[in-house]
Parts: C-alpha cells; structure tokens; sequence
C-alpha cells in the first residue's frame, strides 16, 4: 500500500480569507463612492444623497466583515494573533509589519465612521481633516493584504487586486480633472499622490507577494508557535500545501506494494 500525505484546508481559515478579500472589494466600494462624490459625479438617476447613504451602508458593512475577519483569524489559533494585534499597529509578532498595517487601515476607518457620527459636534473642519486622512486606509489595507495574505498569487486574487486598485487610479483622476474649484497645486498633487501610490503596490506586489517563498520570508518559522513552526507557515497557502505535501511524502518510510 502506498502512503501519502494529504493536507485540508480550515473552514476558519478559510472565513478568514474569504472575509478579507470581501472587506478589501467593500473599502474599494467605500472609497470610489467617496471619490466620485466629490468630484461630482451625479445624475438624475443617481443622486448625491443615494451615494451618500450607500457610501455609509458599505462602510458599516465593511466594518462588519473586517469583524468577523479579525474574530476568524483568532479564532482559528494557527498564528500568535491576538484581538488587541487588530487595533494596536505593530503589536502581533506574526508578520509584524503586514499585520500592523491592518490594524492602522482599520483604526482609520473606524476613526472615519465616528467622526462621521459626530461630525455636528465636532465641526466640518475638523471632520473634513480625519476624512482626508482615511483616505490613506485604502492603499494600507492593499499593502496589509498582499504582504500578510497566502492568496496573493491566487489569480482570481490577483484579478480582484488589479480590478480594485484600477478603479481607486480611475476615479482619483477623474477627481483631479474635475475639481477645478481646487488650487491646481492641489489637483496636481492629488493625481500625483495616485499615480505614485499605485505604482509603489504594484512594484511591492511584483518584488515580494508575487514571488515564489513570499509567505516563509514575511514570517520566518522563528515567529511562529512550535506547532506551525514544524509544519511551516507556508504550507497555509493552496501553493504551499502542495509542496508541503509532497516534501511529508518524500519524508515518509515506503512500504511495500500489497
């Protein structure tokens, strides 16, 4: 009889991917309704207020899946992740840098919806100045999903990064052309902001998430607990439980054909 190794995947961890990439297609929603806003963009049809109140739906739904994300990823156990890891930046000692991004993109938009709450009380500028620094959560959260993800070389993944950060290039040019209430300094630096955002992703995105043994160099098995130490972090990812297979099968004593 010949033995071989086989690998299942956890229906946790796999809430936990499912619900980050949704988050991720949701705080795209979120953005790109908050940028056409802005600029403009409204018909008969769609009216300035219909995008207003499903920009807020979207983020509380947003924030909901975020919720569940974070409560999966505990939950399943597999990392040192904890719950004050998703709100305090840089305390998780899995994937130190990756999953403290997350937590900032998530502090900005729950900082974003309560200043939104509160925005008859605290004043339109001081609304307006945590508005304009939410923005920064979009293109966080995009770094935090690729580099502490396992799906990143997933090509629907992939398809649904490329889709995403197109839109958010899109409508913050449409924005800048729009504008032109604006300062053209400002409308100038706004597109040039963009532009160099999107392409600092995709070089990050080509140099490391995309590469093959991504998951092993942004969590060494030094940061893992014994268990997952042994079995290897990466053998997380589809890819990686393939090779993880095949190396156990190497590894294991040949028996004889009955």
């Amino acid at each position: 009889m010949l033995m071989a190794a086989t690998t299942t995947v956890s229906p946790v961890w796999a809430a936990t991917r499912a619900t980050g990439v949704v988050a991720l297609i949701l705080l795209t929603g979120t953005l790109l309704l908050g940028i056409t806003s802005a600029a403009g963009i409204t018909t008969s049809r769609w009216p300035r207020f219909g995008s207003q109140d499903l920009h807020r739906n979207l983020s509380l739904l947003c924030v909901a899946l975020i919720g569940i994300h974070v409560a999966t990823t505990v939950w399943d156990g597999y990392v040192p992740i904890g719950f004050l890891d998703a709100v305090i930046p840089f305390h998780s000692p899995y994937r130190t840098v990756y999953v403290g991004l997350g937590a900032i993109a998530f502090d900005l938009f729950v900082a974003l919806l309560v200043t939104s709450a509160l925005r008859h009380r605290i004043g339109f500028g001081a609304w307006r100045a945590v508005h304009w620094v939410a923005y920064l959560c979009w293109p966080i959260a995009m770094v935090h999903a690729l580099g502490s993800g396992t799906d990143a070389r997933n090509h629907l993944v992939t398809l649904i990064d490329v889709v995403c950060g197109a839109a958010v290039l899109l409508a913050s040019l449409t924005w800048a052309a729009r504008r032109r209430d604006l300062d053209p300094t400002v409308r100038t630096a706004g597109a040039v902001g963009a532009v160099m955002a999107a392409l600092a992703i995709v070089v990050f995105a080509a140099a490391g998430p995309l590469r093959a043994g991504w998951a092993r160099r942004a969590a060494p098995a030094k940061t893992l607990p014994p268990a997952a130490a042994a079995t290897g972090v990466a053998a997380r990812g589809p890819a990686e439980q393939r090779a993880a297979a095949q190396k156990a099968a190497a590894q294991e004593p040949s028996a004889s054909v009955q």
